[in-house]
Parts: C-alpha cells; structure tokens; sequence
C-alpha cells in the first residue's frame, strides 16, 4: 500500500467543515484538538468527532501534547474515537507515546510531531515506540524553540536530521510542516518539491487549495518516469555488460532510483 503524502488539517471544534475536508482529496485527515480548539471548547470538540460519520481509516486525531492540562482527558477519549491513527504535538518522551498507545487500547498507528529541540533529539527513541512508523516535523514551533526563523535555510538540518533517523530507524520518510501562506497554493507545492528533494515522503497542509499542488509535487513527472521506464527497459534487454541509458551510466542505485520513481507513480510491476 502506497504510504500517505497529504495530511489535511481540520479543528476538531467545526463539524461543518469535516465534509469538506473529507471531500479535498487528501490521503488523510488531521482532525485536530490541540492548537486549533480553545480550551473551553475540547470537550464539546471531542464530543463533535466521536459523534460525525467519518472515513477513520483516514482520520489522524492530533490530541493535545503530553505538557497539556487536558492530555489526561485526551488520552481518556481515545478509546472511544475509532481513528487510524493518532498525532503527539511537542513529542518528546517515548513513554508518552507508549501511553498514548494504551490509552487507545487497539492497534493504531502513532506520529510523534517534533516541535522541539528535545524531540528532535529524542528522535530515535521515539521511532523505536511500537506503533510508531513515521514521524511529523512542526517547523514554526520548532522554530520558535531554538530561535531561529522559520525559514528552510535555517531549518536545513533539523529536516535533514528528520530524515536521516527516520531512515536509520526503518520509518516511513518523514512528514514536513505546514506552508503557512494560504493565498499562494503554488507556495506549498513549491515548499513541498523541496522536502522530497531533501528525501521527505509527505506534508502536513492547512488548506484543501494546498492538496492538489502538494501531492504534484511529491509524484514523479512525465520525464522522470519515462527515464525510469527507460532505465529498466535496457537493463531487461539484458545486454552484457555496462549499461547506459541518456549518456549515464546504469549502476545498481540507478537502477534501484528507477524503480522508486514507478513505484511512486502507482506502477507497482516496476
């Protein structure tokens, strides 16, 4: 099954819009009960989503961070809300994560949110908690921690660093942060071509304009597959010797590049 590359937001606290978002095209949906609800209103948002019709095979439930005065009540309203799966903002203790596991009481697929610079550093633990098969980058928060910008340039080896562990660990590529920008879709498509440069699987995006222009941009294009279809092509006429293909010569990593390049266009012979 082809991993998830667009994360939705919602708040948790507008019913109304959860169709919408549903209906955006996103591979999941963050139905968020931290930043996004005031804290009075929590209890009436967890009473919103355990009570809509949603697809929960999608949903991603971002509760509030384990610092919080109302983790305990979020921790409690997991096993009634039948979600996929569930985000930590500010993760930064594996034994967090491993209670937010419990506290579920079934199988659920845990992404801890690094938002700081203790999380990044407990990174590792992190990725090792059952459970936990890939990791979100929160770059303002994270940002604002270490305090520095929230610009790429500034963030370049916080990103690096998500995806070096993730790959060390055996995770998913990681997740990158939200475009901020909401006037500008082609901003987030722009900022999303970066992070899978950089070797990020997804990004986390606030607004359904941002879906179609992100999920572009982590597809490989008409060239790049027809390279790749190219690339195998010659290495199945099984012709003796080097191999080249476009003047470059066809290695073992080429090769293997090729057959990432088909598989994320959904050819799954590749």
């Amino acid at each position: 099954m082809t991993a998830a590359v667009t994360f939705l937001f919602v708040p948790a606290d507008r019913p109304g819009r959860f169709g919408k978002a549903f209906a955006a095209g996103a591979d999941r949906v963050i139905v968020d009960l931290e930043d996004a609800v005031r804290p009075e209103a929590k209890a009436a948002a967890r009473a919103a989503v355990v009570t809509s019709d949603l697809d929960w095979d999608r949903v991603v439930l971002r509760i509030s961070d384990a610092a919080s005065p109302v983790f305990a009540e979020d921790l409690a309203f997991l096993a009634r809300c039948p979600a996929a799966a569930v985000m930590l903002p500010k993760a930064e203790m594996p034994e967090a994560l491993a209670r937010v596991r419990a506290a579920a009481g079934r199988e659920v697929e845990l992404i801890p949110q690094i938002e700081t610079a203790r999380g990044l550093a407990a990174l590792p633990a992190l990725l090792a908690v059952p459970g936990v098969c890939r990791a979100a980058f929160g770059h303002l928060d994270f940002a604002l921690d270490i305090g520095a910008a929230p610009e790429w340039e500034a963030l370049l080896l916080a990103r690096s660093r998500l995806v070096l562990e993730s790959r060390l660990a055996g995770a998913l590529p990681p997740i990158d942060g939200i475009t901020a920008d909401l006037a500008d879709p082609a901003l987030a498509g722009a900022e999303a071509a970066a992070a899978r440069r950089l070797g990020f699987g997804g990004k986390l995006v606030i607004h359904p304009a941002q879906v179609a222009p992100v999920a572009r941009a982590f597809a490989p294009t008409e060239a790049e597959r027809a390279w790749a279809e190219r690339v195998l092509a010659a290495l199945a006429g099984g012709t003796a010797g080097a191999v080249a293909v476009d003047g470059q010569m066809v290695d073992r990593p080429v090769a293997e590049a090729a057959r990432r390049i088909l598989a994320r266009a959904g050819q799954s012979d590749a």
